[in-house]
Order: structure tokens, then C-alpha cells, then sequence
């Protein structure tokens, strides 16, 4: 699983790789990540801001909140179908 940075921490990686000073290899070097980590990093701040075309960090962020409570809602529908199933089957004359 990769490991989580925070994004204080990837805002100053972009920062820096951004000033054009150092390579995109220097700055990786520098604060101890891939190289393929700070170009995708960059990528996503210039769609965060508006730069490029494609999915904010926000927009992704509440996409997986909102998968996430469809899943629970499905199973939830699920146990109420199995139970109302349960009930009905109970209540049957016999």
C-alpha cells in the first residue's frame, strides 16, 4: 500500500519543483520520494488549480464518500429485503 504524505508536505514538493531551480529527479531526491510520485503530484495540482482538465482532489475525494455510503445503503436495502422475507414467511398460514 503506498504510503500517505500529507499534503502540507506535497504542496511544498510541488512548490519547489514548480520554482524550476532543481530537476524533477533533484527534488525527488531531495525530500526522499520517487521521481513518478512528484510528476504525479504535479499533475494533480494543475488540475486542483484549473490548469488541466480532469478530476480535482475534491471532486475524487467526495466521489469515494459517496460510493462508499451507496455500498452501505445497498447492503442495508439487502437486510431489510432478507428480513421482510423472513417476517412474510413466518406469517403464512401453514
Amino acid at each position: 500500500m503506498p504510503k500517505k504524505y500529507p499534503e502540507e508536505f506535497k504542496r511544498d514538493v510541488v512548490m519547489v519543483a514548480r520554482r524550476g531551480d532543481l530537476s524533477v529527479h533533484e527534488v525527488a531526491t531531495d525530500f526522499g520520494v520517487a521521481e513518478e510520485t512528484v510528476r504525479r503530484w504535479m499533475r494533480q495540482a494543475d488540475v486542483d488549480d484549473g490548469v488541466r482538465d480532469g478530476q480535482t482532489s475534491s471532486e475524487r475525494a467526495e466521489l469515494v464518500t459517496l460510493r462508499r455510503e451507496k455500498r452501505r445503503l445497498e447492503m442495508e436495502n439487502e437486510i431489510l429485503r432478507r428480513a421482510a422475507a423472513y417476517f412474510a414467511a413466518s406469517t403464512l398460514p401453514k
